[in-house]
């Protein structure tokens, strides 16, 4: 597949108009419903030729996988590199890699330590660039979210999702993801990890139904999903201080107990039972995250269909 002039990136559900994403999570349903093999109404033309670069500053399970059978099952390939593996982990700048990268493939996916590299990757590739997570935002796991709540409870415009824990990269895209498809947010944190004032502001300022305070029954009460995520991410050093201060945002079946009848139950994972969920949560009738997990594979075929330009 040629370079584009102007590739599509996926960098994160805020620079997307509602409409578009409606279009990629509609496509991730019909890629699910058929299967391994992806029907050729659903995949771009030339997708056999096509190659996806995949680089992991961070460790991944998921995304790694998910994106590798992903570029498979829509007839391309994929090659997964780590920064031992490239110049890139020896000083070479961002801006030559990613031209570098545009002269060989046809799409770059990077998980990063840092939200510049993807912008920096993003300004100087020619190629579409994909946010498979940075410390910024994760905007592909909470395009399956999105996937698997529907599945489960129909249309997400309208409902109401409470978000119980940190306030990091995941709950600000759950914020991009609230003003796209107009469903209402309800954030619990402690205030000293509540997201960063830019996303809060941006939040606003698109009028978005978001709510936020310190109080998890609060938010979760009558709310139809419940979302948390690990409290100690990768690179942080502080854990003993964060579950300390977390430990009172803990979804367990008292908590649950105060969503709507039929409320699901969301994690991204890896998940720590005991800590930021309990067992009796994760592992029980409300708990999705396997759908949610398999979800990453089909929500990240429609990404690619899109940006590689179906």
């Amino acid at each position: 597949m040629a370079p584009k002039t102007n590739p599509r990136h996926f960098l994160d559900i805020s620079d997307l108009d509602g409409k578009t994403l409606r279009r990629i999570i509609d496509a991730a349903h019909a890629m699910k419903k058929a299967g391994k093999r992806v029907p050729a109404a659903l995949r771009p033309k030339g997708i056999e030729d096509a190659n996806l670069v995949m680089i992991f500053e961070k460790p991944s399970t998921r995304t790694r996988v998910s994106f590798d059978i992903a570029m498979r099952q829509l007839g391309g390939g994929a090659i997964s590199l780590n920064n031992s593996d490239l110049q890139l982990g020896r000083g070479e700048s961002v801006a030559d890699t990613a031209r570098v990268l545009s002269r060989y493939a046809d799409a770059i996916m990077i998980r990063a330590n840092a939200h510049d590299t993807l912008l920096g990757l993003a300004e100087h590739a020619s190629i579409p660039v994909i946010n498979g997570l940075t410390e910024k935002s994760h905007p592909c796991q909470i395009m399956a979210d999105i996937q698997t709540f529907e599945e489960h409870l129909g249309p997400i415009k309208g409902k109401t999702v409470a978000w119980v824990g940190d306030g990091n990269n995941v709950a600000v895209s759950w914020m991009h993801a609230a003003a796209r498809f107009g469903f209402t947010l309800r954030l619990a944190c402690p205030k000293s990890l509540y997201p960063e004032d830019a996303a809060l502001d941006w939040a606003r300022s698109e009028k978005a139904a978001i709510s936020i305070g310190d109080e998890p029954e609060k938010a979760v009460r009558g709310a139809d999903c419940v979302v948390t995520d690990t409290w100690v991410s990768m690179g942080q050093s502080d854990a003993a201080k964060r579950k300390k201060m977390l430990a009172p945002f803990a979804v367990d079946a008292k908590l649950m107990s105060k969503a709507a009848k039929g409320a699901i139950f969301m994690h991204c994972l890896p998940a720590y039972r005991g800590h930021e969920v309990s067992a009796e949560v994760i592992d029980g009738p409300q708990s999705v995250i396997w759908d949610e997990a398999e979800n990453r594979l089909h929500a990240q075929k429609a990404i690619l269909a899109w940006c590689l330009g179906a």
